[in-house]
């Protein structure tokens, strides 16, 4: 139950629900928190006259009932949050990144390390993630519990693994496997949510509730029947119906489990609301779905429309970009769309390529400072006869040009499959 009080009743143990004013427009990581510093007071006192606060999720503004409460309880205080990571960070907020990152001169993060370097260790996190996201979506449909300390400590090796190079654990997400679409799509959006977190400057704390929210987000599709998961026709409505309930099923069974940030949460709870209110299980708008709520929306529409299912044939990288920035206001933030564009590149990692040469190449990793000058692996010449051994040129290198001295570059982007080539097959992953 929400109340509307005076930011001056304010006291720790409450819980803010909702603000006189747009999340975004203020100094606070998460959409719903508990006051458990005096310098969350502050904050809010600096930027609000009026907060919702949630009693049935934290204490009362009633003096009398506070104390007899505590009184009662002592000494144990009002619930602790689930949330591993402060509500406040300091000047470099989310909100902040999300609507400034343009003026941004100095990221929080850089690569640390080259992918070369990072490959291996990646190659490692994501074989160990795999078999966890397998081991979690059985128990799940077994109806045992979700290991969720395991879920965190994978989580947190992704993340620092992201930190170091986001490049390598990506080229590993462009591996798909239809037939075991939703324990992998997992896999991936927990990836992609990460790699766009670190993009928006999310301190790692931030990251790793993420993560873990992208990582379960679709758990609820197991209590769903597969045929109508890999239906390869047209849904009826009860079918559809039935499809869409894994959101709420799926938030039961997280709300359920022990260890899981209710930020977490968010990401199952909203990754299928749309900005106009289109989507569902809410039909929740605009700033009503929590920033992670948005990320995980983004992310999971990017994995599903590039992935072949049994009703669908995935498009490319950069089409499915093309098509999201199409669907802006409608279905995204306009500038959430336009950051996870910069996120993930022009050119993004797997794509396949025609140099102005003629030549054919696949995109290995993208140059976040100059977007239109990937590293691009050459497999074909110009005349389409294979180039033996592959060859990595770097194009933002002042002196990469072909043999007539031709400064190399990329004219366009083909579609999936042309030439017969399969994109992942030369990404350094094997």
């Amino acid at each position: 139950m929400k109340k509307k009080i005076h930011v001056s009743e304010a006291v720790e143990g409450m819980y803010v629900a909702d603000l006189d004013r747009p999340w975004r427009e203020t100094p606070f990581l998460f959409q719903g928190f508990e006051i458990t510093s005096p310098k969350e007071l502050k904050q809010l006192s600096e930027c609000c006259q009026h907060i919702f606060i949630d009693i049935e999720q934290g204490l009362d503004v009633n003096p009398m009932q506070q104390a007899a409460g505590l009184d009662a309880q002592a000494p144990v205080q009002a619930e602790p949050s689930t949330n591993d990571s402060p509500a406040i960070i300091s000047d470099e907020t989310v909100n902040e990144t999300v609507e400034d990152v343009r003026n941004r001169k100095q990221p929080l993060y850089k690569d640390r390390v080259s992918l070369e370097e990072e490959l291996g260790t990646a190659r490692e996190i994501e074989n160990k993630t795999r078999t966890l996201i397998y081991d979690i979506m059985e128990d799940v449909r077994l109806g045992k519990s979700i290991n969720a300390a395991g879920a965190k400590q994978m989580v947190g090796q992704l993340t620092e693994s992201i930190v170091r190079n986001p490049d390598a654990i990506v080229c590993f997400s462009q591996l798909k496997d239809k037939d075991e679409y939703t324990a992998l799509h997992s896999l991936r959006v927990c990836i992609l949510a990460l790699v766009f977190g670190r993009h928006l400057d999310l301190p790692v704390e931030g990251l790793n509730i993420l993560g873990m929210g992208a990582l379960l987000h679709d758990v609820g599709k197991m209590r769903i029947d597969t045929s109508l998961l890999n239906k390869p026709g047209k849904l009826t409505e009860p079918e559809f119906d039935e499809v869409k309930s894994h959101v709420p099923k799926g938030v039961e069974i997280l709300e359920a489990t022990s260890g899981i940030p209710r930020d977490a949460i968010d990401v199952a709870r909203f990754h299928h609301e749309r900005f106009d209110g289109t989507g569902y299980s809410g039909g929740r708008t605009g700033e009503e779905i929590s920033l992670f709520g948005q990320i995980g929306g983004i992310v999971d529409c990017y994995d599903a429309i590039t992935s072949d299912r049994s009703y669908h044939t995935g498009m490319s990288s950069h089409e499915a970009l093309r098509r999201m920035y199409e669907w802006r206001k409608r279905n995204f933030d306009p500038g959430m769309i336009e950051q996870f564009i910069q996120c993930m590149g022009v050119y993004p990692i797997g794509s396949l390529v025609e140099m102005n040469t003629g030549s054919i190449g696949v995109v290995a990793t993208i140059n976040r400072a100059r977007r239109l000058r990937p590293k691009v692996v050459l497999i074909l010449t110009a005349d389409k006869q294979p180039v033996r051994p592959t060859k990595i040129i770097d194009l933002y290198e002042t002196d990469t040009c072909d043999i007539t001295g031709k400064k190399l570059e990329i004219s366009r982007v083909l579609p999936s499959g042309a030439h017969g080539i399969n994109p992942t097959d030369f990404l350094p992953v094997h």
